[in-house]
């Protein structure tokens, strides 16, 4: 891991809050990358976020990536999910299309916010910004569907422990 930088700085501070304050329910997982060599790359961090109780996303554990930059706060990271994710705001490349993720980025922003900010999107999304097609036309047109691929979905991304 190289040192030095606002944006490692950052990062290892909200590493370090992390371990002390993650949110529940338990599920939750975020940890910077590690390397062949067994070295953390904090530019990179493995995320998991459960789907809320109670919803068509119950049960699954979504894998998201974030891709952080040396702008970092300045900067927002890049979210992604699998290619293929099956949600309105995700685009096909797995990249998640969220307002505090675009035009309502701040640096205060955490990544706590961040994760807990995408797990809302899930049951909640925003069709008046689709970034996908197919989940786009059942959520608007056919509900049953839509309801039946999210649990699917969820059934594909059991929890790991």
């Amino acid at each position: 891991m190289a040192s030095g930088g606002p944006a490692r700085g950052r990062l290892a501070e909200e590493r370090k809050a992390w371990r002390k304050n993650h949110p529940p329910p338990c599920g939750f997982v975020a940890k910077p990358e590690t390397l062949p060599d067994g070295s953390v790359n904090l530019m990179v961090w493995k995320c998991v976020i459960p789907g809320k109780e109670g919803t068509d996303w119950e049960g699954g554990y979504f894998p998201v990536t974030l891709h952080f930059t040396e702008d970092y706060p300045s900067n927002l990271p890049i979210c992604r999910f699998p290619t293929g994710f099956f949600h309105v705001n995700v685009y096909d490349c797995g990249e998640v299309c969220l307002s505090i993720l675009g035009d309502a980025w701040k640096p205060s922003i955490t990544m706590r916010q961040i994760l807990i900010g995408i797990q809302d999107l899930l049951d909640n999304p925003n069709p008046a910004s689709p970034a996908q097609d197919l989940s786009y036309e059942l959520f608007a047109k056919n509900m049953t569907e839509y309801k039946k691929r999210v649990r699917q979905q969820a059934k594909r991304y059991p929890s790991l422990v």
